[in-house]
């Protein structure tokens, strides 16, 4: 056997574009989330007759296709009709109404905006939408500071659909009472894929991203099983770019298990939302926890109030859901005589190569 059939020569690539490796790529066919795309286009069909459309409230775990399949829609929307105007809002960076506002008449085509203040920027975007009519998506939106814009655009925009996509079903409780009762949505829950999905997801990125039969079968196998049991297809999409990459430097013409291994060593401590982005309460209520790691939730709740905080025993308990689906901590139900409890412990030992 030489020594040397399975290394690269110098200008070969196992990759044909990464791009189609990006969270943020926009594939032609979107697997299993027909139901949601059509729940999208009823909304939005009024706004095609010139009549108010409906709103849509979207949530899910991360990594699950809320994003994708909305910005899917609006693609085909934009290839279908110029009647209808369709924005993106990405909360996570636009995260007050002045940002909102801005990026929204930047979108519009507006020039010169540096010193327009928030309710010229507003008047600017009420001439233009309410010429047309309009599809606003506010992605992350649990990631917003204020909501302030949500009641402007309810009141002022005539012919408009708003989505408002987040992780975190209870973020709509959160909204203000006004708002709330304006927006009236209909509440869309994303499931997360199955392993079939995940296969077929994962498999059309492979194929795209990576030149023919350069993954071992059981290699592809393992990331697909990896990214069920995590439940969010970006980590794959991250572990397929990595093994792709060790692959290489190791002069291989075939990625493998070994490869595979590799990547998962490198995201040890992986967080699609690291604890950087969490605000200033979850980050205080994450370190009570590593401190407090094995109590019940009830007691970490004391101790929280003997922080000097005010936050309601409800309001905390949906601020311990938003830490465990970021896999931060766990919780278990528990029975006892005392009756049923939950256990809350410190994520700190769980890598991803334990899933």
């Amino acid at each position: 056997m030489s020594l040397f059939k399975d290394m690269l020569k110098s200008g070969e690539s196992l990759f044909r574009d990464t791009l189609f490796l990006s969270y943020d790529f926009q594939p032609k066919i979107l697997f299993a989330r027909e139901n949601e795309q059509q729940r999208f286009a009823v909304a939005i069909k009024p706004l095609l007759q010139s009549l108010p459309g409906r709103n849509l409230f979207i949530s899910g775990p991360p990594g699950i296709g809320k994003t994708t399949a909305c910005k899917h829609v609006l693609r085909e929307l934009e290839e279908t009709t110029q009647d209808v105007t369709p924005l993106y809002i990405n909360c996570w960076k636009e995260n007050t109404s002045f940002k909102i506002y801005s990026k929204l008449c930047d979108d519009l085509g507006f020039k010169f905006l540096q010193n327009k203040r928030t309710t010229e920027l507003l008047d600017l975007i009420k001439t233009k939408l309410n010429k047309t009519s309009v599809v606003f998506i506010f992605d992350e939106v649990d990631k917003l500071e204020e909501t302030d814009f949500l009641y402007a655009l309810l009141e002022d925009i005539y012919r408009k659909s708003i989505f408002l996509i987040t992780n975190y079903r209870d973020s709509y409780s959160e909204l203000d009472e006004r708002i709330r009762s304006r927006l009236s949505p209909e509440f869309l829950i994303f499931r997360p894929y199955n392993e079939s999905e995940i296969a077929s997801i994962l498999k059309q990125r492979r194929d795209y991203a990576f030149v023919q039969d350069c993954w071992d079968n059981d290699a592809f196998k393992e990331i697909v099983e990896r990214c069920t049991e995590l439940k969010d297809v970006r980590i794959g999409l991250y572990l397929m770019r990595e093994a792709g990459s060790l692959a290489e430097d190791q002069s291989s013409r075939k990625i493998t298990l070994q490869h595979v291994a590799g990547a998962m060593k490198k995201v040890d401590e992986f967080h699609i939302n690291p604890t950087e982005t969490l605000d200033d309460d979850l980050k205080n209520i994450l370190d009570l926890i590593r401190e407090k790691s094995g109590q019940k939730i009830g007691e970490l709740y004391t101790h929280y109030l003997e922080q000097g905080n005010l936050l309601s025993y409800k309001s905390f308990q949906r601020r311990i859901l938003k830490l465990t689906e970021a896999k931060f901590i766990n919780t278990e139900k528990t029975t006892g005589k005392e009756g049923n409890s939950t256990i809350v412990t410190y994520n700190s030992n769980k890598k991803l190569t334990e899933y």
